[in-house]
């Protein structure tokens, strides 16, 4: 799942703590905890220096990053683990791109394990349009990267890259369900916000054959963000979502286009992928070449 924060600017405020003593009944709790109590001690004193260390921005991308990659790792293996982060940091960096070019400054992507990843905003986009704009970098330069390890895989054979490619397209199409605060319901929400109660009733169906727990938080998600936007004034509603139908237009094209892609490229992964669970080899031609040659010694 893809989120956002605004993240605005703050200015640091260093504040010096006096030394403090310990007491003796603090002592005395240490004495009854034992080692224990010194195991805990030493954990924590360590920890201080862990979230310095996650105050660089750079830190945090690359440490959260391995940290997905380890939880990935123990349910798909290292490489696939690998490969997957890399495709959530490429979606991720997509919308990072779209802000950046709208003079919009933007943190470094954090990643969550099995919840996805998420940027920092230094402030909200001007208008529906530029927050659509925004929205569609991600899973556009996304499926950009499962093309490629989908050539990769037609050039090499190796199931491994049809298989991340799949991941990808999937990735890329569930981020593309009309409801907030997925980009999809950022996209569509240019058109009109009204549809993000179409994406909620599609997401709750989803959520009944799934049973997924992230499902059920995007519509608890979803949900608060049409009672939010519900709650604006009519003044607000008409400044953020003025937009020319030119731009409507375009946005809604972009939109079917990028489902299409993204939906094609599951569809098209799906079949190599079968043929190696049946063959052994993502092409039956290949298969037949192998057996000719066995047939021939």
């Amino acid at each position: 799942m893809n989120d956002y924060q605004s993240d605005p600017e703050k200015k640091p405020t260093n504040i010096e703590a006096p030394l403090a003593y310990p007491s003796p009944q603090k002592k005395g709790l240490l004495r009854k905890l034992g080692p224990l109590g010194f195991l805990l001690i030493f954990i924590f004193s360590k920890l201080k220096y862990l979230a310095v260390i996650l105050q660089i921005g750079k830190f945090k991308t690359f440490i959260t990053m391995l940290i997905s990659i380890w939880a990935y790792a123990m349910f798909w293996g290292w490489p696939f683990a690998v490969g997957f982060v890399a495709l959530l940091f490429i979606h991720e960096m997509g919308h990072v791109v779209a802000l950046r070019m709208q003079g919009i400054k933007a943190t470094a992507p954090m990643f969550i394990p099995f919840m996805g990843a998420f940027i920092g905003m230094k402030q909200m986009p001007d208008n529906a349009f530029a927050e659509a704009v925004m929205a569609y970098g991600g899973p556009f330069l996304g499926t950009l990267g499962a093309i490629v390890c989908a050539g990769i895989g037609l050039l090499t054979g190796n199931p491994f890259w049809h298989a991340l490619a799949m991941t990808g397209f999937l990735l890329n199409l569930f981020n593309l369900l009309p409801i907030s605060p997925l980009d999809g319901g950022r996209i569509i929400g240019v058109i009109s916000p009204k549809l993000w109660i179409v994406g909620l009733i599609g997401a709750i169906a989803l959520f009944y054959y799934t049973w997924s727990p992230i499902i059920g938080l995007i519509i608890i998600m979803g949900s608060f963000q049409i009672y939010s936007s519900s709650k604006r004034s009519a003044a607000e509603k008409a400044r953020y979502y003025t937009v020319t139908p030119g731009k409507r237009i375009a946005m809604g094209a972009a939109f079917l286009a990028l489902l299409a892609v993204t939906s094609f490229g599951m569809l098209a992964m799906q079949i190599p992928l079968d043929n190696f669970q049946k063959y052994g080899s993502v092409t039956p031609e290949r298969v037949e070449d192998n057996n000719s040659l066995i047939r021939i010694r």
